[in-house]
């Protein structure tokens, strides 16, 4: 049992994994924390964990946040391109993250922000905590091959997941206390779940960013594992509100059993 003045008097940093639309369970979490006054004063996130993590940071209000993906199309027809590597043009989505958050630079938000996004030409994962935020928001969360990769400062930036699906690195060494939120559903499946293309390239995109992840799960000082996400698709929009749901009703539990007030 951990008293409620331990996350007081200690700095405390939230990550926040992948998951596409499974990752608005981090939102149901957050609404638990914050219930609790455990307000995390650094965040770091991926693909749908950057977009919370960056919303948070903007000081967004749970409501908002779920607006913001309610209302913000994901696979919108004339947003198609033959111009660019992707079946749909990121840069497209920017006058969204204009009219939703009120600072257009990490440097202008309320808490320290770190997003991770993987540089294509390299091969590597990069982090972003300084100067334009909504380039590196998009191409953290920009899905090869649903969405085009994003060119920022001449290279091509896509998905952070690809590469660090738990960005924790960031807040190692600067938070007395790490909380996780992790997404990104992973069970065993049957021969009989793998017959299309479809299920195979989503199976092997879930083995990806779960190796990629499942060493450092150890590492938070509380970790968030929701259940019941793998029953909704990666980009399916009508589970954002079950999503929500099963984040909250989790993290409220945990925290119950965890916590002393």
């Amino acid at each position: 049992m951990i008293k409620s003045d331990g996350f007081f008097n200690k700095s405390t940093g939230l990550v926040l994994s992948g998951g596409g639309v499974k990752g608005i369970a981090h939102i149901g979490v957050l609404r638990a924390l914050l219930e609790r006054g455990i307000y995390p004063e650094s965040v770091s996130g991926v693909s749908a964990g950057a977009l919370i993590a960056a919303l948070y940071a903007d000081e967004k209000s749970v409501e908002d946040m779920l607006m913001f993906f309610k209302e913000t199309p994901l696979l919108k027809y004339n947003f198609v391109t033959i111009n660019k590597p992707g079946l749909f043009d990121t840069d497209k989505y920017i006058p969204f993250f204009q009219d939703f958050f009120s600072s257009s630079s990490f440097e202008n938000l309320h808490r320290k922000l770190t997003i991770v996004a993987t540089n294509m030409e390299k091969g590597e994962p990069h982090f972003f905590s300084k100067g334009d935020l909504f380039k590196p928001l998009l191409a953290s969360a920009a899905l090869p091959p649903v969405f085009s990769p994003v060119l920022i400062k001449g290279s091509l930036y896509a998905d952070g997941g690809i590469m660090n699906n738990f960005p924790i690195e960031p807040l190692m060494g600067d938070c007395d206390l790490i909380i996780g939120s992790y997404t990104t559903s992973m069970k065993e499946v049957t021969k009989g779940q793998l017959k299309s293309y479809y299920q195979i390239t989503q199976r092997t995109n879930l083995l990806m960013l779960h190796a990629n992840a499942k060493e450092k799960l150890l590492i938070p000082d509380l970790l968030f594992n929701p259940k019941g996400l793998d029953k909704i698709g990666v980009l399916d929009k009508r589970g954002i509100e079950q999503a929500y749901v099963l984040g909250y009703d989790y993290a409220s539990k945990l925290l119950d059993t965890k916590i002393k007030m």
